[in-house]
């Protein structure tokens, strides 16, 4: 397909020549082959023409759930990347909530498979152990082999250290990505929501931050010691991030996320019992809130995901205590982003993950693949579930006003707009 793209505002932070300038961009075989000022259309181009559009490089989300396999109900994988192609991402990194688990090489290439020919580029990781059960390591090195992008056991976190020990030896040979979730279960116990003066309130019991920490702290502590590369997924209070700034600090190769919910919403939001405001991990308080953006601004954190993770309305019109955890994010990311951080910080914070995953990052350039997002920064709106196109419905950004959407992409050739 052959795109002409007029008069868009071009944000791209490494192109000082044409970032926050307006040009016309025309891509032809899903090639960029002109950048000008004026490009008039020949015959067989589309030409997208729209106020207020800007382009970026792709942006990039280092951390989602489709429910196949096993969980079809709740969002197949080409279904999930649809709604992050309309929500302006051409990568994903898919983590592995499903059922089963992927930990061996043939569940990476069904994965892979099943989002071949997309617009958006799927990032398959796999389990760092069998069954993600946490007992033995699975087959690391032919997954990684396979596509796998990193090994996780999705929300799940690891209680033997010595494995996680031979886990950042093992994939040193092979330059693997291991994750571990941080939280101690032994001090979380039956916690459901942050603990503190808003549980105490609402009689809910809590999850202190310390169940966070301790397990950061002692995974830092196993990392310098085997060296490796680990990273440290979701992370939500203000001594998470002080530990892993430390970290880095000291030469240790330790990478980190949050999630965007946890530097937009505070556990005040639970008076209510809105099951939507049920994540994992939960919801902090206001401090930990301004300690994670000042994180994400000073780059402690290097990913900022939605961990978009769709769920049956039936697990989640329950009581709160018994409800299932996550919320949507796709169709919310740029909006909340956007609205926190202003549009050149937001695509900086979409764009520059990449080199964790070893994968290229995108550029607007003439000559160069045609990797980009589409959005309007300062369109202002209600988010309601007409702006949600993922099957499940679980936004916890319900009734929120963002300012920012997304309009679509063009990568691997396609459109979608």
């Amino acid at each position: 397909m052959n795109i002409l793209l007029k008069s868009v505002k071009i944000l791209d932070p490494n192109n000082a020549g044409l970032h926050t300038k307006k040009r016309d961009i025309l891509i032809k075989g899903g090639k960029i082959e002109k950048i000008a000022v004026r490009i008039d259309a020949g015959k067989g181009v589309k030409t997208i023409a729209k106020k207020n559009l800007h382009v970026s490089p792709g942006w990039f989300d280092g951390g989602v759930n489709f429910g196949e396999p096993g969980f079809e109900e709740r969002e197949t994988i080409a279904h999930g990347l649809s709604v992050a192609a309309r929500s302006g991402f051409t990568d994903v990194v898919l983590h592995t909530g499903t059922n089963p688990v992927p930990d061996s090489s043939s569940d990476v290439v069904f994965l892979k498979s099943a989002g071949k020919g997309k617009a958006t580029n799927l990032h398959p990781l796999g389990s760092l152990t069998v069954k993600s059960e946490g007992r033995n390591l699975a087959e690391l090195f032919d997954m990684k082999n396979a596509g796998a992008t990193g090994f996780y056991d999705f929300k799940k976190s690891l209680s033997n250290g010595n494995l996680l020990k031979i886990a950042l030896q093992y994939v040193q040979g092979f330059d693997g990505l291991v994750y571990s979730f941080p939280l101690d279960m032994e001090i979380a116990g039956k916690g459901v929501v942050n603990e503190g003066e808003v549980s105490t309130k609402l009689g809910l019991k809590g999850i202190p931050s310390l169940a966070e920490e301790l397990q950061i702290v002692r995974d830092l502590f196993i990392l310098e010691y085997t060296g490796g590369r680990l990273h440290i997924p979701t992370i939500s209070t203000a001594n998470s991030v002080k530990l892993i700034s430390d970290a880095k600090r000291k030469g240790l190769n330790v990478s980190c996320s949050t999630a965007i919910h946890n530097l937009w919403y505070t556990d005040a939001t639970l008076s209510d019992f809105d099951s939507n405001y049920k994540t994992t991990p939960p919801l902090r308080t206001a401090r930990d809130v301004k300690a994670l953006i000042k994180g994400v601004k000073d780059g402690t954190i290097d990913l900022v995901i939605t961990d978009h993770t769709p769920m049956n309305i039936e697990l989640k019109k329950v009581e709160f205590d018994h409800a299932a955890y996550g919320t949507i994010g796709l169709e919310s990311a740029f909006g909340a982003l956007n609205t926190l951080f202003g549009a050149e910080a937001t695509v900086d914070i979409l764009t520059r993950a990449r080199t964790q995953y070893a994968l290229e990052n995108p550029e607007i350039k003439e000559g160069a693949i045609a990797s980009i997002s589409l959005f309007d920064p300062d369109e202002t709106y209600v988010f309601g579930e007409e702006h949600i196109n993922s099957t499940s419905k679980n936004s916890i950004f319900l009734n929120s006003e963002l300012k920012g959407k997304a309009y679509g992409i063009i990568n691997n050739g396609q459109l979608i707009f």
